[in-house]
């Protein structure tokens, strides 16, 4: 069996995942928030009112105040992520300056525990921690790369970008169609948005394209419907 990972195109590997999830999460969380919260702003506000720029200047601030939100949130998320994993490593820095022994044979343990012969996974932590002792503690005891540690600005511009852009689907649907035309357009274009989301994310992370569409599209439509109820009771009370 061949263990070039190219030979199998198909299948996902480890190196690589990690950081293309991370920025996966990020991104399909920062599009379909855009798209479902902006539209749902903008379809209440519709149900309420036919003007325009009351539209169109509820869409910009929802829009505005959610990519900031999603930005804000992932960095301080990704922050305290990136800091407990600095942590962890400083740890093991630690204990690998004062009882190598020790950590030698913790490791050894933990190849072991992964179906390794005693006398293989003696042979193979030493060569690791002959090579690089840290770096094989963090990969095997702690599962982090060191060298691909959770970037908080790299998850902050993700979120903020992929909102603005699945933000702005819904406003521009919502202010640009004549006023008969409107809702149909935006809720059309909106579902078809959130299925290319879901389908996309789904073949990304080799997951189940018809559950995340299906759950993509079922969200958003529950969503607009709500909003778009909501306001139109307020629109017709007055309020």
């Amino acid at each position: 069996m061949s263990d070039n990972p190219d030979a199998h195109p198909g299948e996902p590997h480890h190196d690589g995942l990690g950081t293309r999830l991370n920025w996966l999460r990020a991104a399909v969380l920062g599009a379909n928030d855009g798209v479902v919260s902006t539209a749902g702003i903008v379809v209440g506000v519709a149900g309420a009112t036919d003007s325009r720029s009351t539209l169109l200047t509820a869409g910009l601030a929802g829009l505005l105040a959610g990519s900031l939100s999603m930005a804000v949130g992932e960095y301080v998320s990704v922050s305290t992520q990136r800091d407990s994993e600095k942590a962890a490593l400083a740890l093991e820095r630690e204990e690998l300056a004062a009882t190598p022994q020790a950590e030698l044979e913790e490791l050894t343990d933990l190849l072991e525990g992964r179906g390794i012969t005693r006398n293989l996974a003696r042979q193979v932590a030493e060569q690791l921690t002959a090579r690089d002792a840290l770096d094989a503690h963090a990969r095997v005891e702690l599962g982090i790369d060191p060298d691909e540690l959770a970037n908080p600005w790299h998850a902050a511009w993700a979120s903020f970008i992929s909102f603005t852009v699945g933000a702005l689907l819904p406003l521009l649907a919502i202010v640009l169609p004549p006023h008969d035309w409107r809702l149909p357009v935006t809720v059309i274009s909106v579902l078809v948005a959130l299925v290319g989301c879901g389908w996309g994310s789904a073949r990304l992370g080799n997951a189940p394209v018809p559950r995340a569409v299906m759950r993509n599209a079922v969200g958003g439509a529950l969503a607009m419907a709500v909003t778009y109820a909501v306001g139109t009771l307020l629109g017709a009370a007055g309020v």
